[in-house]
């Protein structure tokens, strides 16, 4: 009996019964590469390819001319690119960390404590993801505003914290976690705070993966808080920078290239972490159980 047939679930080897499927999701994954292939092959093209007819999907001539031309633009600006970029990278990263953070705390608790209005909490976090960001704008504008959050980091970080799909998913991951697990814990002593370190965390990782994706991708993207909260240009993040950059420039048709380059320079940073936590993305998926 070969290996195929010896152990059918984990095979050693490739058998010849499964070419096809084989060959129709390497044929899936490509035609989804296409967009990605698209948006690289689009920045590295040439200012007389960009506006070629008919349109060609590959770039010929590859130059990184649209590179230099951003940079040569954003250094004569009065703020430098790098201010934009640093307040990115920390918006971000206190966005992805107290997201983590509360929506995990959060879940455990609506999972695993018992409190009054428990359940009416959790059907308020359902409910909240039936609402789209634009129904809310105006009404968290007069909150951030009486809150004096505007020309301030933190009118970055506050207004988007909130992730009513993130405290559902772990919440659920919790929900799988026994009682009787809890229970033993607190009887030998064991704390809250080291009930959901030392048990809760581990199981939740794959949850926590998935919700740092979601938070990073929402933060490293958001324009909204740059164009609503902030007057002062030092405080506007990187996002919002680019997208107004190619407006402004004088040359709209030169400026194709420019753009191009600063969409890939966007969305790289989310292609990283999308490829480093993507395995965590699937366990979170596929995970039906306690290992």
């Amino acid at each position: 009996m070969n290996s195929f047939h010896g152990n059918k679930i984990n095979p050693t080897r490739i058998h010849r019964s499964q070419l096809k499927y084989y060959l129709f999701l390497i044929a899936l994954s490509a035609f989804m590469l296409l967009p990605i292939v698209f948006m690289f092959s689009q920045a590295l093209k040439p200012i007389n390819e960009l506006f070629l007819y008919p349109p060609r999907f590959f770039v010929e001539n590859p130059t990184l001319k649209n590179f230099l031309d951003l940079f040569n633009v954003t250094s004569v600006t009065v703020i430098p690119m790098t201010r934009f970029l640093f307040n990115s990278v920390v918006v971000t990263g206190c966005v992805v960390f107290l997201s983590i953070t509360i929506s995990a705390m959060a879940g455990f608790a609506l999972s695993k404590l018992q409190f009054k209005s428990k359940k009416l909490i959790f059907e308020a976090n359902v409910i909240a993801l039936m609402f789209v960001p634009a129904a809310i704008a105006i009404p968290r504008y007069f909150i951030v505003d009486t809150l004096g959050l505007t020309d301030n980091l933190l009118g970055h970080i506050i207004p988007i914290l909130a992730m009513p799909v993130g405290l559902f998913l772990i919440k659920q991951f919790v929900d799988q976690i026994p009682n009787e697990l809890i229970q033993s814990a607190s009887i030998d002593g064991a704390t809250n705070f080291m009930i959901f370190r030392k048990i809760i965390i581990p199981v939740i990782m794959p949850a926590m993966a998935t919700v740092a994706i979601l938070a990073f991708q929402m933060a490293w993207n958001n324009t909204e808080t740059s164009e609503i909260y902030m007057n002062n240009e030092t405080l506007r993040t990187f996002a919002f920078y680019m997208t107004t950059l190619t407006g402004n420039l004088e040359n709209r048709v030169a400026g194709q290239g420019i753009a191009a380059a600063a969409a890939l320079i966007m969305f790289v940073p989310n292609l990283i972490i999308f490829i480093f936590m993507q395995s965590r993305v699937i366990d979170t998926m596929a995970h039906s159980g306690l290992k």
